[in-house]
């Protein structure tokens, strides 16, 4: 709990640091990490604490990103109106592709929530009335009323306020008899059904929530940058949300902060800063960012087989 707090207190201070060095990037940069925070804890809840392994969670940020870009296009730039319709409308559909992916287990459950979530990418990019493969921009931010979240630091502040929601929120409900059944589940699904537990409702909600947390995170996104395009549904999102879980730490509350924070800290690093040694054995090594990120990742895994939450755990209880 303390480390928890002490890690919110320099995220708060974080703005004010960059406002007096006078490089708001940095501040808009923190907000689009802490959104994907956001949508790899969702995700870390299905994963990590439900043990399904979904390869379609990007088609329920999408879908998010999409409803409130549609309210905010439409007129309605309520952000009061706009974002819960995203969570509702991303939670239906977390719905009905959950009722039927959670009927398959292993690889067929991973294909099938990778088909759904492609064809959610295909029916986006057919729709030219909201700018088609060409994406939408948006005139302006959702409105909170008297917030004005056209400032980067009060945006960044709303956005670190959900994420400790959302944190607060996923913590009480691994503790509650809801996640504990969902871990049991996790553990031993046959031995969960044995003693009662209805084990496809179990699985059916928590597919749910993650996924309304993900609209959440897909509102926010487009919020972020005025702009939407159907590649926030494709198949690659949903395996950058993968990764951020799993080098943050699969089943671990923060994993989906760190792994968000590092990955695309790593990819701003690697992409936008030359590094003397790194140019001089590869010149063009910055067109290849993927790489580098790849090779952190891989060292992750075979040293910090329990992601950065993990390791810092560890290095706590010893």
């Amino acid at each position: 709990m303390k480390r928890s707090i002490a890690v919110f207190i320099l995220l708060i201070l974080f703005p004010l640091a960059m406002l007096a060095l006078d490089n708001l990037f940095y501040v808009s940069f923190a907000s689009r990490a802490l959104i994907y925070a956001i949508a790899a804890t969702s995700l870390n809840l299905v994963l990590g604490y439900g043990g399904m392994i979904s390869f379609g969670h990007a088609a329920f940020v999408g879908t998010g990103a999409y409803i409130a870009s549609i309210f905010i296009v439409e007129g309605v730039t309520s952000a009061w109106i706009g974002w819960p319709g995203a969570i509702a409308v991303s939670a239906l559909a977390a719905w009905l592709i959950g009722a039927m992916s959670l009927r398959t287990r292993g690889v067929y459950f991973i294909m099938i929530t990778l088909a759904f979530a492609q064809m959610m990418f295909y029916l986006v990019n057919s729709m030219k009335a909201y700018g088609g493969d060409e994406g939408l921009t948006l005139p302006s931010r959702a409105s909170l009323g008297v917030v004005d979240l056209g400032n980067e630091i009060v945006f960044y502040y709303v956005v670190l306020v959900l994420l400790g929601a959302t944190l607060f929120a996923l913590h009480r409900l691994a503790q509650a008899r809801f996640g504990r059944v969902v871990v049991a589940i996790r553990e031993n699904e046959a031995r969960a059904e044995a003693i009662g537990f209805p084990v496809y409702r179990y699985k059916l909600a928590c597919f749910v929530i993650a996924g309304a947390v993900a609209g959440l995170a897909g509102a926010l996104l487009a919020s972020h940058g005025k702009y939407v395009n159907p590649n926030v549904l494709h198949w690659v999102q949903s395996g950058t949300l993968m990764i951020m879980v799993i080098m943050g730490g699969v089943g671990r509350l923060w994993g989906g902060v760190f792994g968000a924070c590092v990955l695309l800290g790593l990819e701003h690093l690697i992409a936008d800063y030359p590094l003397g040694w790194l140019a001089a054995l590869a010149p063009n090594y910055q067109q290849h960012a993927g790489l580098g990120v790849g090779v952190v990742l891989l060292v992750i895994v075979l040293f910090a087989p329990q992601g950065i939450a993990g390791l810092i755990a560890r290095k706590r209880d010893a």
